[in-house]
């Protein structure tokens, strides 16, 4: 019994959900949401983990705040959650990933998927016959939790691929393995239970009848999936081009698909994976853009998704027994995903990373085994139904708190993190003082771009001919600033000057008001040259001493010298 919600007063719990309060309990949730994350973040810990904090301690298992009337209502937004990451690992699926992946990901899925399988199935079996010397019983509980834990949960996974910006051979196996093998996972159940049924004497559709079913599940989805991806690519060839016009079409039809498949029985995650798979692959090149668009509305139901996740979980109706049987569950399931996933990498000849790193990207479980457990609970409801339940949200409670951070340590071990970004994404993590021009800061006191105002012409130009810098910052004598010399001035003071030995550098510069300071984002930065149509501007600190020149071509070289690290770390990743 959960006697922590007796503290919080009464009118603080949430027992309905109308017209009234669901706009402040959606705002409560993503207010509290985001605060976990962020606080987690701050911990270095995927925020992801911060949200299912929040929803175990506003939820079933903290002080109810949402009751399980509420949950249950708030259950459309999972859908279309699972619908949206769906869609996304969908457009992570190219043909020209699979042709050259397809080997290794079938491998490494198969060995992932049945290894654990074996291994919780047996030790389950084991354990539970030791407690309860019920051997039908035990090898069916057994039978059923393996073939649960072959499922992975894609959302928790890819939320903490998206934060760190990875790329890299482990992040394409990952999606490719938690894209896959809740087909497996289901395929396994469809088996077990119908083997399970018959050993309890219960009433069960055969073997085949139930696999007539689950090919309707997953070819049916797919089918349904790819039609509505080929309607949208009609639809958007000729709108790309108007940002909310085409996100509404895409968003709508994603949530069209999730009814549907409500209505007559289909895997939403899988219809609209394949729905993203259509669009990336066998649609125009042009309408590829609108996975960046959707991607950018995702983070809030992200946040209402996994706070509602940890909001259902109840580690109160636990006892001893199915406390032990939970932590076997875990244990097992984590050795068997290890070692079947180093028999895949090995046997299929995948990168080193991904053989030594692809373990920790297979823990986390959530949708499909919850979903599997409930249908076990329906189908055996007078037998193993409420223990396969409550040994399924236990496990849950543990692996979506751990599972997130191996995620994180795996890419982070494999070199991944940071890999996914483009040269805009640079720039807005880059100060002005991270810039570099051949191999020297450009913010420095002692830069050789700064000259004195008293400085000779001869001086000036031998500077010219030995520095990187085509334009020169000058400095009166207590380190202010004076102007600014560029090649340009200097050629046509060579062109009309006379009095080419005497000249110095204040008799040439071009006084300017206009500077960047060293912290200064390089987005405002390059806003600056284009706005006063200028390709070089002084650098100042807070005092306004000079401290350089920011030239536009040296910054963009750097840029584009950063784009090609990470282009190399790529290739030596394979």
């Amino acid at each position: 019994m959960n006697v922590i919600a007796d503290i919080v007063p009464e009118f603080m719990h949430f027992n309905f959900v109308d017209s009234a309060n669901l706009i402040l309990l959606l705002g409560f949730i993503l207010i509290l949401g985001a605060i976990g994350g962020r606080l987690f973040q701050k911990l270095k810990i995927p925020q992801v983990v911060g949200y299912i904090v929040i929803g175990i301690i506003i939820g079933q298992s903290g002080f109810q705040i949402l009751s399980s009337q509420v949950i249950t209502a708030l259950d459309p937004i999972n859908s279309l959650a699972l619908s949206l990451i769906g869609f996304l690992i969908g457009a992570e699926l190219k043909t020209s990933v699979i042709k050259k992946y397809g080997k290794q990901f079938t491998g490494i899925l198969l060995f992932e998927s049945i290894v654990p399988f074996i291994v919780v199935s047996i030790a389950v079996t084991l354990i539970t016959f030791f407690v309860t010397k019920d051997f039908v019983l035990a090898i069916c509980l057994g039978l059923i939790l393996g073939a649960i834990s072959a499922a992975t949960a894609p959302a928790a996974t890819t939320d903490v691929l998206k934060e760190n910006r990875t790329r890299g051979p482990l992040t394409t196996t990952v999606l490719g393995i938690v894209a896959m093998d809740d087909a497996v996972a289901l395929i396994l159940y469809a088996i077990t239970s119908s083997i399970a049924s018959n050993l309890l004497g219960g009433q069960s559709l055969s073997l085949g009848t139930q696999l007539l079913t689950l090919a309707y599940d997953i070819f049916g989805s797919i089918l349904m999936g790819c039609f509505i991806g080929f309607i949208l690519s009609l639809l958007l060839k000729n709108i790309m081009n108007n940002e909310g016009r085409s996100l509404s079409f895409s968003l709508g039809f994603l949530f069209l698909s999730t009814g549907i498949c409500a209505l007559i029985n289909l895997d939403n995650i899988l219809c609209s994976m394949a729905i993203g798979f259509f669009l990336v692959n066998f649609a125009p090149a042009k309408i590829r853009a609108v996975f960046e668009f959707i991607e950018k509305y995702t983070p809030p139901i992200y946040v209402l998704f996994f706070v509602l996740v940890g909001a259902k979980l109840n580690i109160w109706n636990v006892t001893s027994f199915l406390g032990i049987i939970a932590i076997v569950y875990v244990l097992c399931r984590t050795i068997g995903k290890t070692i079947g996933a180093k028999i895949g990498a090995k046997l299929t000849k995948a990168p080193i990373t991904v053989y030594k790193y692809l373990p920790y990207c297979l823990l986390s479980q959530a949708g499909v085994a919850i979903g599997l457990s409930i249908a076990a609970g329906q189908q055996f409801q007078d037998t193993i139904g409420s223990t396969i339940m409550l040994i399924v949200t236990a496990t849950t409670f543990i692996v979506q708190i751990i599972g997130p951070i191996c995620v994180k340590y795996g890419v982070t071990k494999a070199e991944e993190c940071g890999l996914d970004i483009t040269e805009d994404d640079i720039m807005k993590q880059c100060k002005l003082s991270d810039v570099q021009c051949g191999g020297i800061a450009i913010c420095d006191k002692n830069s050789p771009a700064i000259i004195l105002e008293n400085e000779s012409l001869p001086s000036l130009i031998n500077s010219f001919g030995k520095n990187h810098n085509q334009n020169y910052v000058v400095k009166t004598e207590d380190n202010k600033l004076a102007g600014i010399i560029t090649l340009e001035y200097l050629k046509e003071t060579l062109l009309i000057m006379d009095f080419y030995e005497a000249m110095m550098a204040e008799d040439i510069m071009v006084p300017t008001e206009i500077f960047v300071t060293p912290e200064m984002p390089i987005p405002e930065v390059m806003n600056l040259f284009t706005e006063h149509d200028v390709d070089a501007l002084p650098i100042l600190d807070k005092e306004g001493n000079v401290l350089g020149v920011a030239e536009k071509t040296a910054i963009e070289h750097y840029l584009h010298a950063k784009i090609l690290e990470v282009h190399q770390k790529l290739a030596m990743l394979g």
